[in-house]
């Protein structure tokens, strides 16, 4: 059997945490593990990937970019 036993996980250089409550809420961005910023809107994500040297040509594509606690598309605590 030539097969692993587990499943591959990605694990992308970007993650963008969970919005935090804030005026305006923010999430935290993660970079190579490292904390990097906030960011309020998805423009932040790509100013920092960009800052790291980091080109994102799909935000959805979760080998590039993982959102934990909503999507691209939640910016407002629940």
């Amino acid at each position: 059997m030539t097969e692993i036993s587990s499943p591959y996980i990605a694990r992308p250089r970007i993650m963008v945490l969970g919005v935090q409550p804030g005026t305006p809420p923010f999430r935290i961005v993660e970079i190579d593990g490292q904390v990097v910023g906030e960011a309020r809107a998805v423009t932040d994500v790509l100013a920092a990937a960009a800052a790291f040297g980091i080109t994102v040509h799909d935000l959805d594509d979760p080998d590039v970019v993982r959102w934990v606690g909503g999507d691209k598309f939640t910016w407002t605590v629940h």
